[in-house]
């Protein structure tokens, strides 16, 4: 009979780190940081005959002047997904622990690929049995999708020639004008956050993408830092910082999750050079996946992620396109009031 537990997140993290695929956002750092902004976390092991075989970080968020609450589960719940019983078991666990907390809904957000391609699109049987399975149990694919739906991903297996080959040849010839025109790369460090956070905004105004105050940025780095889940690289003319991306690494994969760049001497191209970098040092850590981290929703130019995408796709990667967040009304009437004014609120906040 399997039995949810809620553990500390030290007790958490350690039986996290013996299952299949976990990604960065279910683990303890994820949930620490998101402590100090708005939310309280569960760490949840699934129990089976005494042996931990699921877990989710559940993040549980107060509605204001009510006695209800949301439940999220970022990139998660983690667990053998092609064991039908278990992903069954754990999906009404979760709806129990939703009754418990007095949630309003139980969001999940399961890593799962539905399709690959951005153009030719092939499906994947396993990730359209599961969205059937969601269905049939009673969860309703969510209006509010938190994390990319849609991301980039390389297979670090292959070898650095394997992985240059397949890129475009624009990249490649971009790769090698960075270094012709003097652009060096550099592993950044805490003195390195607060330019980064101001370079990092630049970018957001520059691409209009909605971005948090800087001290948030501030503490996720830190947090990841303090975890040895962080690895920043900075590119560099002259001494003058021109890009940067900041690395998320956990079990198997290494993320891509934050970049920046400034306005000046973009014509060095050191984008380019910083994402190849990124990927020697990932394949030397010994990580299996390079995962870009975003892609966009519907690939076409009217998409806000296509300028990002024409960068991205020139590396020449797997786009995966994810099942995406899931809802599980706990409170059917308050919710349908909840799923029809947040996306109002959400594009009111976008409009601002």
């Amino acid at each position: 009979m399997l039995k949810a537990h809620t553990v500390s997140t030290i007790e958490y993290g350690r039986a996290l780190a013996t299952l299949p695929a976990p990604h960065p956002l279910q683990t303890g750092a994820w949930g620490d940081l998101k402590t100090r902004w708005g939310w309280s976390m569960l760490p949840t092991l699934f129990v089976d005959n005494g042996r931990v075989v699921a877990a989710a970080l559940i993040l549980k968020r107060k509605i204001p002047r009510t006695p209800l609450s949301i439940l999220y589960v970022p990139k998660g719940p983690t667990l053998d997904y092609e064991n039908d019983t278990l992903r069954q078991q754990v999906w009404q666990q979760l709806i129990t622990i939703g009754k418990r907390e007095r949630a309003l809904v139980v969001k999940i957000d399961p890593d799962i690929v539905q399709a690959t391609g951005s153009d030719e699109i092939v499906l994947d049987g396993a990730g359209t049995t599961i969205v059937r399975e969601l269905q049939t149990a009673g969860w309703r694919f969510s209006q509010e999708q938190i994390q990319f739906r849609n991301t980039v991903v390389f297979d670090l297996t292959k070898t650095e020639e394997a992985l240059m080959a397949a890129m475009k040849s624009k990249t490649r010839y971009n790769m090698r004008l960075a270094k012709k025109k003097g652009v060096q790369v550099r592993v950044g460090d805490a003195a390195d956050y607060p330019m980064l956070a101001d370079m990092y905004a630049g970018t957001g105004a520059r691409n209009q993408f909605g971005l948090r105050p800087a001290a948030y940025y501030l503490d996720v780095w830190r947090t990841f830092a303090q975890h040895n889940m962080l690895h920043p690289l900075i590119a560099e003319y002259e001494g003058v910082p021109l890009a940067a991306v900041l690395l998320v690494h956990y079990g198997d994969v290494c993320l891509y999750m934050y970049g920046a760049s400034a306005d000046h001497e973009r014509q060095r191209m050191p984008t380019y050079l910083l994402q190849w970098e990124a990927m020697q040092w990932a394949k030397a850590q010994g990580y299996k996946t390079y995962d870009m981290w975003g892609a966009p929703t519907h690939f076409d130019e009217d998409d806000q992620m296509w300028g990002v995408w024409r960068f991205k796709k020139g590396f020449n990667g797997t786009v995966h396109r994810h099942i995406g967040a899931w809802d599980f009304p706990i409170r059917p009437q308050l919710y349908k009031l909840y799923a029809e004014l947040l996306p109002r609120y959400v594009n009111w906040l976008r409009n601002r």
